[in-house]
């Protein structure tokens, strides 16, 4: 049995996760972001595979509720420094308990998350103290690849990637 077999959704933290953690500011005080686009499809192919993702993050932004829009992530909860109850609130919407939910953080704000959740995960570049805690570190850094990595590796675990290839051919 893999460790992904009783999980029905992932939850990203989104700066050093989903982006590589560095914030932009424009000259008229406007916030940018970047986001990998490998990352969007593994998201993509989660859902495919029935694989609820959603997105709790510390900070409030614009760009990421549309970022989610885009990728079709229906659970957003944004300005949330209490990562655990933002968890917790989001397993109740979905009837599920903390162990059917994986969450990827990065840093200290995540750590009790990361904790509480039936897998935790974390980036190559996340800090000492929450890949001690974590279940698993992807190889490449946060905002490049990370969460396709893990998105792989799940589905790799279920049996169900060669499936979801050839789908998208």
């Amino acid at each position: 049995m893999t460790p992904f077999q009783d999980l029905k959704a992932l939850a990203l933290d989104v700066d050093g996760v989903l982006s590589d953690g560095r914030l932009y500011y424009g000259n008229d005080g406007e916030e940018l972001k970047t986001f990998n686009i490998r990352d969007g499809l593994g998201i993509k192919l989660l859902q495919q595979a029935g694989i609820n993702v959603a997105i709790i993050t510390g900070r409030t932004s614009n760009i990421v509720a549309r970022r989610a829009r885009e990728l079709g992530i229906e659970h957003i909860i944004q300005g949330r420094e209490d990562k655990v109850t933002a968890l917790q609130e989001l397993c109740a919407r979905l009837h599920l308990t903390t162990e059917q939910v994986a969450y990827m953080g990065d840093d200290l704000p995540d750590r009790k998350a990361i904790i509480v959740a039936g897998f935790g995960a974390t980036v190559a570049d996340g800090s000492d103290d929450i890949k001690a805690v974590a279940d698993w570190q992807s190889n490449k850094p946060g905002g490049a690849g990370a969460v396709r990595e893990l998105a792989e590796t799940w589905l790799k675990s279920l049996g169900v990637w060669d499936e979801l290839v050839e789908q998208q051919a």
